[in-house]
């Protein structure tokens, strides 16, 4: 199947991971996992998850306020706790928790709404399940994923009937998610603890397509993954294809009540700019409070974020990688039409901004955002070697709290020179 293309010009996604975790402010199901936290006391946080002022409307209002064009929200993470009323089992919030009902459906509709597209992680792994430490990777990447006791059989222990029992709750489950939600995109996780045959991944991607044709799967389907997701930190090269980084607003992926260091709005426009510039979207990833309201932190960074993107749109939307390295210093997005170059620029510019290797005359450059003209001029230059296109710098107010945007309007389609000049 194509790439849905939707997902290439969305450019940024929320991210949500909401659970139980959220209530003593621990590390989602990796606190157990590890032996942080004893697995009775982490399974004790049922009790108290109430998702009293959960309100999807008011997230998915602000998701769309900010500029974002989808969301992801955990619906079973690791522990296997569902956040809806799964049949497959009952380990979910609905028959557990003083939440007491379905977490997916409001989310989902409320989402729409708003004209987002719906996304939902599911992990492949659930270190709960009875059936799940029945095998082990066929070639572990690591001891603890071969030693780990939720994660592996001990040697001499394997069950593959408790195994094929576990994919069929798994299959079942995920089946759930497409027939009663319909997600655009299903972000998947936990996939490096079997193999892709183990996993049965063929199969389970053509039942889910099978479900809903248009549904976009991530890399973390392996083989059966539409794009790639790179974490934490954008990559120093593009991935090949369609991609997105999935970064946190501060250094946790849940609501965990001790982290406050989170990154400021300049930082997040600066991974946000380059993970664009670069033909990927990026996937911000908020925690919210067991209550289900999102710290007024991260809203602020969300908030921070969605004031720069509306008033550089143009320079998102639409458009797809700028310029490779070298040409210009710092990101730069390229019009759809490949007929308008915008350079990014995260420091106040200085006198003039270099623009190397450009063929394709300049007709127009002008400061996005205020539309401000700035003067060029093309200095050098021998035989096939293009001269520096320099562009006058803005000044005042035309320069930007986080990061200015130009706009260059060509004359003619983008041709660069990227050769090695005269020998």
């Amino acid at each position: 199947m194509p790439m849905q293309p939707w997902f290439s010009d969305a450019k940024l996604g929320i991210f949500i991971h909401y659970g139980i975790y959220a209530v003593d402010g621990v590390p989602e199901s990796w606190s157990f996992y590890t032996g942080k936290v004893p697995h009775e006391q982490y399974m004790k946080q049922l009790d108290r998850f109430t998702a009293s002022k959960y309100d999807p409307k008011a997230w998915a209002e602000l998701f769309a306020r900010v500029g974002a064009k989808y969301a992801v929200l955990t619906a079973r993470h690791h522990d296997g706790v569902a956040l809806w009323d799964t049949e497959q089992g009952d380990l979910n919030v609905v028959r557990h928790t003083p939440a007491g009902h379905d977490l997916l459906a409001g989310y989902a509709d409320a989402l729409r709404e708003q004209g987002l597209k719906v996304g939902l992680y599911y992990s492949h792994s659930d270190w709960n399940h009875r059936d799940y430490a029945s095998t082990v990777h066929t070639d572990p990447p690591n001891d603890e994923v071969a030693g780990n006791r939720y994660a592996s059989a001990a040697p001499g222990t394997e069950d593959p009937e408790a195994w094929a029992r576990y994919l069929a709750y798994r299959n079942a489950q995920v089946a759930e998610l497409v027939e009663h939600f319909r997600p655009d995109l299903l972000w998947f996780d936990g996939e490096w603890e079997r193999s892709e045959e183990q996993w049965k991944m063929r199969e389970l991607s053509e039942e889910i397509l099978a479900g809903n044709p248009d549904t976009v799967l991530n890399a973390r389907m392996l083989s059966y993954g539409d794009y790639a997701t790179p974490e934490q930190g954008v990559p120093l090269q593009a991935p090949d294809g369609p991609w997105e980084l999935c970064l946190t607003v501060n250094d946790s992926w849940g609501y965990q009540h001790h982290d406050h260091n989170h990154k400021s709005v300049r930082q997040l426009v600066r991974y946000f700019a380059e993970t664009i510039g670069m033909g990927g979207n990026l996937l911000l990833d908020v925690g919210p409070k067991e209550d289900g309201t999102i710290p007024a932190e991260q809203v602020e960074r969300l908030e921070g974020l969605g004031g720069w993107i509306a008033k550089h749109c143009g320079a998102v939307y639409g458009t797809v990688a700028g310029l490779p390295a070298g040409h210009h210093y710092g990101p730069s997005t390229l019009s759809a039409d490949r007929r308008t170059l915008y350079l990014i620029c995260f420091d106040a510019p200085r006198e003039t901004i270099g623009l190397r290797g450009l063929r394709t005359p300049v007709k127009r450059v002008s400061v996005v955002g205020s539309g401000t003209e700035l003067g060029h001029r093309v200095i050098g230059g021998l035989g096939e070697v293009p001269g520096v296109q320099w562009i006058d710098a803005p000044t005042g107010a035309d320069v930007d709290e986080y990061a200015t945007v130009l706009a260059v309007e060509l004359d003619g389609e983008l041709d660069l020179y990227q050769g090695a000049g005269r020998d």
